[in-house]
Formats: structure tokens, sequence, C-alpha cells
């Protein structure tokens, strides 16, 4: 077990260096998107079929 904890040490903070960048990427796309929603709606920009 312990011939291996630097193989299992590295990998945990592989797995979570990426699952917090994906973290902070949605969070950054969800702002940039929902800033796009709200300049469309400040446009006045519908949905098409929105009246369904």
């Amino acid at each position: 077990m312990v011939d291996h904890l630097g193989f299992i040490v590295a990998a945990y903070a592989l797995t979570a260096t990426v699952l917090l960048g994906l973290v902070v990427w949605v969070v950054a796309d969800g702002r940039v998107q929902k800033a796009a929603l709200a300049e469309l709606d400040r446009r006045g920009v519908r949905r098409a079929g929105g009246n369904r």
C-alpha cells in the first residue's frame, strides 16, 4: 500500500483539480449566458414559439 501512496495521492489531486476546473468553468459560463440572456431581454428579443 505504501508503495503506491504517491500514485494514489497524485490521482486524487489530479481528479480534484479537474473537478474544480469544471465547476469554475460551469459557473463562469452560467454568468456569461445569464448576461447574454439579459441583453437579449433588454433588446426585446423573444423566443420563437414562446406563445405556445
